[in-house]
């Protein structure tokens, strides 16, 4: 069996003391890594004046983490500037937060080829490699133009738009490009994959072999749904454990007899959460019965500080929480509780299972492993109901869930009233249906499926030049 080689902005080494979180993607390549030996490649967080060329290399199981260190300019224009001031934005359809520098993406591309350099020189012929995410679209193209003809793979795990809304994009067209020198691209539903493969054909004179193929100069790339998963039996076992936690054992106190509406998201605008809030609020006007019994509890831990729109949001979140508790809550009754920490599992699994209501709105998402761990969560002869934005890709698996448009705090609002009075037996049914779906594509289907594609395909054709810098 051929050596997994992983490439991600950030590597997630193994906690000794088994105390961190995981993030999905560590808990998603945990199962890749148990199959063969490994290496995960990536930066290691830390910013130095005059980084090594060569990766630090810790050894962890049988897998080898090699880190690489940014210069403070590197992270900003890499990182901070293209990745998330103008890539991501794009991606997520708010075209007006797109802040696009030539100093950011020449950052970007810079990042990439440092990161391909160092890379070639650990690759091995036989080596699968599969890249993650939006900030290392270039890094096939760059390790092409060193030679590397391993089969590479790449997952994009968040939304690919239309080819008009990535199109707004400078540079986009290189990107477009660069993405065609993978032999699979993964991405998260059907509908992503409509969107690049229509980009390509339109924006070069590239063809469509079969459904999922596109052919450009001579070479063909696989473009393919593949929506990410969870460990749905961990999280099952997980959420069985007595709550032993302090926070669940206060919530469980605090409840009550009352309901809980919860949410868990990182602080984002693509998640939506003032426009959730207010949907709450909404919600509460139109059932002035509900006052009092029921709680919706947000956990919203903070990312991406130094990036201005993430300070912002912060500032509308916190002025939209304070009116509507200050407008709507009782004396022994808050209507929203805020937290901005970053609970384990087996924490969120507990408050999952105890939550009435799992109220998952973006406005845009790839897929939103929320959803699905809480749908996981619940208990099978009590389950809550999950209310799910359309445009989360988990809508296209979880057909269970209220769909709802989050740009409608009404049509949300009365989702979670329906929530709340469903009866058992309908709740039943519908979570039933969606846990039929999350245990047939789990996390280990999930890395079996794209690496089993990527095993199969074959290069053809002649490498690229890369963008220039």
């Amino acid at each position: 069996m051929p050596r997994l080689v992983v490439v991600s902005n950030r590597v997630a080494i193994p906690d000794p003391t088994g105390k961190g979180s995981a993030g999905g993607l560590a808990v998603a390549l945990r199962e890749a890594f148990q199959a063969r030996d490994g290496l995960w490649f990536g930066w290691s967080g830390k910013v130095a004046a005059n980084p090594s060329a060569e990766p630090k290399m810790t050894d962890k199981g049988n897998v080898r983490y090699a880190l690489m260190d940014l210069t403070a300019t590197d992270r900003q224009e890499y990182y901070s500037g293209f990745a998330n001031r103008a890539l991501w934005p794009v991606m997520h359809y708010r075209i007006g937060l797109s802040e696009f520098s030539r100093a950011d993406y020449a950052g970007y591309l810079r990042v990439n080829r440092t990161f391909a350099g160092a890379l070639a020189r650990l690759i091995r012929p036989d080596d699968l490699v599969w890249v993650h995410d939006y900030h290392l679209i270039p890094l096939a193209s760059e390790l092409r133009a060193l030679g590397v003809a391993n089969r590479i793979g790449y997952f994009h795990h968040i939304p690919w738009p239309a080819p008009e809304v990535i199109g707004t994009l400078p540079g986009s067209q290189d990107l477009l490009r660069a993405i065609t020198d993978y032999d699979l691209v993964g991405v998260q539903t059907e509908r992503d994959a409509d969107n690049l493969r229509r980009g390509i054909l339109q924006e070069f004179e590239a063809t469509q072999r079969t459904a999922d193929v596109i052919v450009l100069d001579g070479r063909q790339t696989r473009v393919k749904g593949f929506p990410i998963a969870i460990d749905v039996s961990g999280f099952e076992q997980a959420a069985r454990r007595p709550a032993t936690h302090r926070l669940l054992q206060q919530t469980v106190a605090s409840l009550g007899s009352r309901s809980l509406i919860i949410g868990v998201d990182r602080l984002d605008y693509s998640k939506g959460i003032p426009e959730r809030m207010e949907a709450f609020e909404r919600f509460l006007i139109s059932n002035p019965g509900q006052r009092g019994r029921v709680t919706y509890l947000q956990i919203a831990p903070t990312s991406r500080s130094e990036v201005p729109e993430y300070a912002s949001l912060s500032r509308t979140v916190s002025e939209t929480l304070g009116r509507i508790n200050g407008a709507h809550g009782e004396p022994g009754w808050v209507p929203i509780h805020y937290v901005t920490s970053a609970y384990p599992r087996n924490v969120l699994a507990g408050l999952y299972r105890i939550a009435r209501v799992g109220l998952v709105t973006p406005m845009r998402d790839g897929m939103n492993l929320v959803a699905k761990e809480y749908v996981a969560a619940q208990d099978p002869e009590d389950p809550g109901v999950l209310v799910l934005s359309k445009f989360a890709g988990a809508a296209e698996q979880l057909g269970g869930a209220l769909i709802v448009n989050p740009n409608d705090k009404v049509e949300v609002a009365e989702a979670m009233s329906q929530a709340l009075h469903m009866d058992r037996v309908e709740r039943i049914a519908r979570w039933r249906r969606m846990m039929d779906v999350l245990r047939r594509y789990d996390i280990s289907w999930w890395t079996d499926a794209f690496l089993k594609e990527l095993a199969g395909q074959r290069r053809s054709g002649k490498a690229r030049s890369p963008a220039p810098v």
